[in-house]
Parts: C-alpha cells; sequence; structure tokens
C-alpha cells in the first residue's frame, strides 16, 4: 500500500483491496509524463472486466448523510481538462473517472447510498462519474478559485457505484 496523507485515499485503497479489485496507485512525487504542458497526476489505475479500466481521481467530501441533492462535486476545471488529457494518453481502454468518496459522520441509510464501507472506524460511501460525463454537464461554481460543479439532479443521474463501471 503506498503512503497515504489524506484519509480519502487511505480509505479508497481499503475499498479497492476488500473488493479484490486490480489497481495500481500513482506516486504524487514522481511523473515520468510532461508532455507540452504539465499534467496534474491522477491518485489511482483501477482495472476492470472486459477492458473496463480506470484513471481515477478521487475527491473527498463530508456528507450530512441526510439527503443524496446535498452531495458535494465540485472539482477544478484543472481536474478535468488534465484527466481527458491522460485519458488520451492511455488510450481506448481507460476512461477518465472522478470518485467522489463521502465520508459520512455515522453508517448512511441504505437508501442513500448503495456503496458504504466503514475503514478506520469512518463510514465512507462512493459515487463514481465518467469525466466526459461530468464534463458536458458542469457548470461554474467559482471564478476565484476556477471550480466547477454539476447540479445535483444531474449529478444523481450522471453518477453511480464504482463497482458497476467495472
Amino acid at each position: 500500500m503506498a503512503q497515504r496523507r489524506f484519509h480519502y485515499d487511505r480509505a479508497f485503497e481499503h475499498y479497492l483491496r476488500s473488493k479484490q479489485i486490480a489497481y495500481v496507485s500513482v506516486d504524487e512525487a514522481r511523473k515520468s509524463f510532461d508532455g507540452p504542458a504539465k499534467l496534474k497526476n491522477f491518485d489511482f489505475v483501477v482495472y476492470g472486466s472486459a477492458g473496463k479500466n480506470l484513471l481515477v481521481d478521487v475527491k473527498g467530501r463530508k456528507h450530512s448523510g441526510k439527503s443524496r441533492k446535498q452531495l458535494d462535486n465540485w472539482v477544478t476545471r484543472d481536474d478535468v481538462e488534465c484527466l481527458r488529457r491522460w485519458e488520451q494518453v492511455f488510450g481506448s481502454d481507460f476512461i477518465s473517472t472522478f470518485v467522489f468518496l463521502y465520508w459520512c459522520e455515522a453508517q448512511p441509510p441504505d437508501a442513500l447510498f448503495l456503496e458504504t464501507f466503514e475503514c478506520d472506524n469512518r463510514w465512507y460511501a462512493v459515487l463514481a462519474a465518467k469525466v466526459i460525463d461530468y464534463e458536458n454537464h458542469m457548470t461554474g461554481r467559482s471564478v476565484k478559485w476556477e471550480t466547477v460543479h454539476v447540479p445535483a439532479d444531474r449529478f444523481v443521474s450522471i453518477s453511480r457505484p464504482l463497482l458497476e463501471m467495472l
């Protein structure tokens, strides 16, 4: 297991191991491809069945556990652009994906999330969205911070349990 500073990354790696999903964690200290412009790293390469491999950027968010309409899903424009470029570098067998890992203060009800797990005495819920779908529905959130998000009703329609994507 790679050295992970943030509990969201450690929790996601725990999730992958517990589901026996093949993956490679990306070492943020090393990047061998700079290309014409430097690209921000993603977090994991996740290998699925039938050539459905994912380039995953984990986005940790805290969730009150009350409603799916309150799912915070903001990212930076750079996150979107870099993941799309990485997808081109890796080729058609790889899909760039945001995995939103929601830290819940208590075990969330089954009706709220289809994938939940516990790691280090914390509860998490997992939702994934293909970056291309995210990009097609995103709107500006903050000009100053160059962030975007997908409105809640659309996010619910484009996000799915990670296991469905593999």
